[in-house]
């Protein structure tokens, strides 16, 4: 990159060492990392001069992530009472949560820069920083003095670490440490991703047991032979089927397309039908966000493939790709439209992206995108529900399956939070243990609306009112002698746990 095409930061930066103390006989390389930063803050409309970040004040306290990431740095700050060192907690937007720190001086000097809680440090509101490049490229990050895009922040080193859900892998927030000193950042790195890591392992302890995510690797496969999907059922709901034509009609346009909606609604099974429909020997590279140590590889993969005209890639789960990467996709996508036009545009590749919704599309790839589409979550299609759960359960064992009248009732009036992937792991389990699905064989969760979370006794007493409920012909005074309970107290516990068990 000529000087004439560098960000103004850039071009200051060897002035911002020469006048900070130590740094005038070792200036270091700026790496490309940094430099797609100061570029984006300068984008963004960031002032070098000062930082302005907006206060927001308003957090959920009551989340697992505050919970925990809380009482990991309360400990962490017990054993740095004495050293300058403010340790921070921060959401998946980069509004501060909460500070500790035992300096005095080093507080006074974050509060007149509002690193502080209750205001936003994300990249887009203050530039480049250590908090805010870590949720940008969802990496550990350490920002020095000399390399904050804005010069009010040159005299502190921030270490920051993300924050994962161990179940999901949704982005969390980060562990964020700041300094005075520019020669404890390795140390200062270490201590960061200690805590995130304490962290996440505390949010998976306190998880009922469940096991973690694995750590996405940007897994590729191709589709060859689609199998029967759930679009193909003429009885789902119109709602489907208007998202369905959507899709269609923009891919035929050449428009790259982002399907939005919650996780497992079915947003890569609509894409994948509508190419499908459009025509039925493509081949589709179905791609997820991979991490970033295997970005390089990732590309390679299946890079190769755009601009071809019989695949398409499907990039699912793009609010999880770092911003340096969302950055080269847009360039490898652009790089390789094919000649001719639709309407007054390039044609487009065969591509398209999944998301939450568009915002959280990250913002290189934002230009890209000519159509929205939105897949309604499964509580919304109730409809679509048994002819769902008939499909996984013939899917599970090859065959046809049953359900009774009361499962089907069941299923229906379940809010699915998990959407059409928990639905299919439920029917999954239950196709194993019969051949007529019953209530007794769903899990209780789906007899029970309760929205709080329960303690392992509470889940355990839950369970077991339902195992009991859920007995063929079983009568509520035979329940409540099972159960060594009064009536009283069963019915009490149904409200308390919010289970309807359906009979018929």
């Amino acid at each position: 990159m000529s000087d004439g095409h560098l960000p103004q930061r850039a071009r200051l930066h060897h002035t911002v060492q020469a006048e900070l103390p130590g740094l005038a006989d070792a200036l270091a390389p700026v790496s490309g990392r940094l430099l797609a930063s100061w570029q984006r803050s300068e984008d963004y409309g960031v002032p070098l001069e000062s930082v302005d970040p907006v206060f927001t004040g308003t957090h959920d306290e009551d989340s697992l992530f505050f919970e925990c990431g809380r009482e990991v740095l309360t400990a962490l700050q017990r054993t740095l009472v004495n050293e300058p060192i403010s340790l921070m907690l921060t959401d998946a937007d980069g509004l501060v949560l909460n500070r500790l720190s035992g300096d005095s001086s080093l507080l006074r000097a974050l509060d007149a820069v509002h690193l502080a809680p209750g205001f936003g440090y994300a990249e887009r509101a203050v530039g480049t920083n250590g908090l805010g490049l870590a949720l940008a490229d969802r990496v550990p990050t350490v920002v020095r003095a000399e390399e904050h895009y804005s010069l009010s922040l040159c005299t502190y080193t921030c270490a920051a670490v993300p924050v994962l859900d161990p179940l999901t892998g949704q982005l969390e927030g980060c562990v964020n440490l700041t300094t005075w000193s520019r020669s404890s950042s390795d140390l200062l790195l270490a201590l960061a991703q200690s805590a995130a890591g304490n962290t996440a392992a505390l949010m998976l302890a306190r998880s009922r047991g469940q096991r973690p995510r694995p750590v996405p690797r940007g897994e590729v496969f191709r589709v060859e032979t689609p199998r029967p999907e759930p679009g193909s059922l003429p009885s789902l709901s119109p709602a489907w089927r208007d998202a369905l034509t959507q899709t269609e009609r923009a891919l035929a346009a050449g428009r790259v397309v982002a399907v939005v909606g919650e996780p497992g609604a079915g947003r890569a099974t609509l894409l994948a039908q509508a190419v499908r429909h459009r025509n039925p020997r493509t081949r589709i590279l179905s791609t997820s966000a991979p991490d970033p140590r295997d970005v390089e590889a990732w590309l390679a993969l299946w890079t190769p493939e755009l601009g071809k005209p019989d695949a398409t890639v499907l990039v699912r789960e793009v609010d999880r790709l770092a911003a340096w990467v969302a950055e080269r996709l847009r360039d490898l996508v652009l790089a390789t439209r094919r000649p001719g036009t639709v309407g007054d545009q390039p044609a487009a590749i065969p591509f398209a992206v999944t998301a939450p919704d568009y915002a959280a599309v990250p913002g290189p790839l934002t230009s890209l995108v000519d159509t929205v589409v939105a897949v309604p979550p499964l509580r919304e299609r109730p409809d679509d529900v048994v002819p769902l759960a008939l499909q996984a359960a013939r899917r599970a064992r090859g065959r046809e399956l049953g359900l009774t009248r009361a499962a089907e009732t069941a299923l229906r009036a379940c809010g699915w939070p998990g959407n059409v992937a928990q639905l299919e792991q439920v029917i999954r389990r239950a196709a194993a243990r019969t051949d007529v699905i019953d209530v007794r064989h769903l899990p209780a969760d789906v007899l029970s609306g309760t929205t709080h979370r329960l303690s392992r006794i509470e889940t355990f007493e839950r369970d077991e009112i339902v195992r009991v409920l859920t007995q063929p012909g079983i009568s509520m005074r035979e329940a409540a002698e099972e159960l060594g309970m009064s009536r009283a107290t069963v019915y009490r516990k149904l409200a308390q746990y919010d289970i309807h068990v359906p009979r018929g």
